[in-house]
């Protein structure tokens, strides 16, 4: 065996960079949906009172077994670009309007419990909705 310098073999390594995988707002927002669906019965926190907060407080919210944990425990969704599991890194990553993650996660529109096939409903109507004036009635 024959010792090399790093430099030296590097130059003759043929490494392949791979790139996170580029998900469009609909196919993020439909794979949230399937992995929602998965555990159609299974009941959900929904975040308290998102709208009576700042918007930077706001973002920061979040909150154990949430429809964001669902999302963020998913592989796919991380490697494409979910870097947490405040309200923040959501509305971000899934392009979501202040109106839509409010529609989605605040306990406002949940009465009783949160179901996960119920949210995936939403997020599924959200992203069938491409207009700003079809949004409006969140």
């Amino acid at each position: 065996m024959k010792h090399q310098p790093i430099h030296e073999i590097d130059a003759l390594a043929d490494i392949a960079q791979v790139e996170a995988p580029t998900l469009s707002r609909p196919d993020r927002l439909q794979r949230w949906a399937d992995l929602l669906s998965r555990g159609p019965h299974r009941q959900l926190k929904a975040l308290s009172r998102v709208e009576f907060y700042a918007e930077r407080e706001r973002a920061l919210l979040r909150g154990e077994n949430t429809p964001i944990s669902v999302a963020v425990a998913d592989p796919v969704l991380r490697e494409a670009g979910l870097h947490g599991d405040t309200l923040g890194d959501a509305q971000a990553f899934f392009e979501l309007s202040a109106a839509e993650a409010h529609y989605l996660l605040c306990d406002c529109h949940f009465v009783g419990q949160m179901d996960a096939e119920g949210v995936a409903q939403r997020i599924r109507a959200v992203a069938a909705s491409n207009s700003v004036s079809s949004r409006l009635w969140m």
